[in-house]
């Protein structure tokens, strides 16, 4: 029996129960379509957060105070350790490499200007952090290289709270007071939008040290270092680390290296991935049993028609193939339509949540599909072989 005689059984067989067909095949559909929206939205959520954590360049190096095992941004200084200090962000540039650091300093505060007042972040920063961040200014500049332990009392805004505050109107030299303390703006930056949850447009940036004397604390919250491109970052995290000792004493502090992070969080976002899939996976089984419960129904049925060919010289594997079509084309039916009912989906979302990151992954796609026929054909082969073991004379009485 020739592909193309088996292949227009098949075809005839299931047209001839078009209706039953269908909800099998729909079956498919639907677990189809559950996987591809489901990584779509794994897969978005994936690129989402790592450009999230690229948006501020890739050669970046954070030092937190405390010894910890894992990987994570520390929030407050821990007492039985030495503080980070604006020595250590000062010191830390000379290391082979290291082109440029910043401490790193954050609170809320009142914020008052031009006769207004909202609560806003206040980032506590060195001159460098437009070139470490991947920032840039769009009025006037940012804060000078002054000495770091007394610097003059400026002040840079962020674009959302510049608006809030002056509106419209040039802010440049305006005076702004922080949490009681008076600063003159020097500049307004570029929007740069959220950053894991933190709007860093609506912040205000202050030197370092005026922000440790507005929180009244001893200690960095973090030292950005951003070193040359081309160079090994475990060269530049080891001699960071070696000058970090020498001037504490011990190992006190942790060294978080941006492509730590990543990968971190990209195997956190991959199991998340994996874990969505194989929900939209239940709904491909639960496919699966219905094709095998109709196969199981169809050679019930058909037992006479199975003795007819078996009579006039069919063999047992041209029946067992002929069977096997049929449950590979409901299968592969119904994995192409969920192919197209997911990406509809997914482009239906992205139209009407902009917001929600939806990226379909070919990879998971191709997997799904792949996944369907070989449901298909597993589900196919039980029925198949009980076809294909009917004696012929016996299925002939069963008329």
């Amino acid at each position: 029996m020739r592909f193309q005689d088996g292949f227009n059984f098949a075809t005839g067989a299931l047209r001839s129960n078009g209706l039953r067909s269908g909800l099998t095949a729909l079956g498919i559909a639907v677990g189809i379509a559950a996987v591809v929206l489901l990584t779509s939205i794994g897969a978005g959520v994936h690129r989402y957060v790592l450009s999230e954590f690229t948006q501020f360049g890739t050669n970046l190096i954070a030092i937190v105070p405390g010894k910890t095992e894992t990987f994570g941004i520390s929030t407050a200084a821990v007492s039985n350790v030495r503080p980070l200090s604006l020595d250590d962000a000062a010191a830390l540039v000379r290391v082979d490499g290291v082109v440029a650091s910043v401490p790193v300093i954050q609170g809320n505060a009142e914020v008052e200007g031009a006769g207004r007042s909202r609560r806003s972040m206040v980032l506590g920063v060195g001159a460098e952090m437009p070139r470490v961040w991947s920032m840039r200014v769009s009025t006037g500049r940012f804060l000078p290289r002054d000495d770091q332990r007394s610097p003059r009392a400026y002040a840079v805004l962020g674009s959302k709270v510049r608006k809030e505050l002056f509106g419209d109107r040039n802010p440049l030299g305006q005076r702004l007071r922080v949490g009681g303390d008076r600063y003159r703006i020097v500049g307004v930056m570029e929007s740069k939008g959220q950053f894991l949850g933190f709007d860093l447009d609506d912040a205000v940036y202050v030197p370092a040290a005026k922000a440790l004397e507005l929180f009244d604390r001893e200690s960095l919250m973090e030292i950005d270092l951003l070193y040359r491109a081309g160079v090994s970052v475990e060269t530049v995290k080891g001699s960071a680390k070696r000058l970090m000792i020498a001037r504490h004493g011990s190992e006190d502090f942790t060294i978080i290296t941006q492509q730590q992070m990543l990968d971190v969080l990209g195997s956190v976002l991959e199991v998340l991935t994996f874990a969505v899939a194989a929900l939209g996976g239940i709904s491909l089984f639960v496919g699966g049993v219905g094709i095998l419960t109709i196969m199981t129904i169809a050679v019930s049925e058909r037992t006479a028609e199975i003795g007819l060919m078996r009579a006039i010289g069919a063999t047992r594997g041209q029946v067992l193939r002929l069977f096997l079509y049929e449950s590979l084309l409901l299968a592969a039916a119904g994995g192409l339509a969920g192919l197209v009912l997911g990406f509809g989906l997914a482009l239906l979302l992205v139209f009407a949540l902009p917001a929600l990151p939806v990226h379909p992954s070919t990879e998971y796609v191709l997997l799904a599909e792949g996944l369907a026929v070989a449901i298909g054909l597993a589900a196919g082969i039980v029925p198949a072989r009980n076809a294909a073991t009917l004696q012929p004379l016996e299925a002939l009485r069963a008329e």
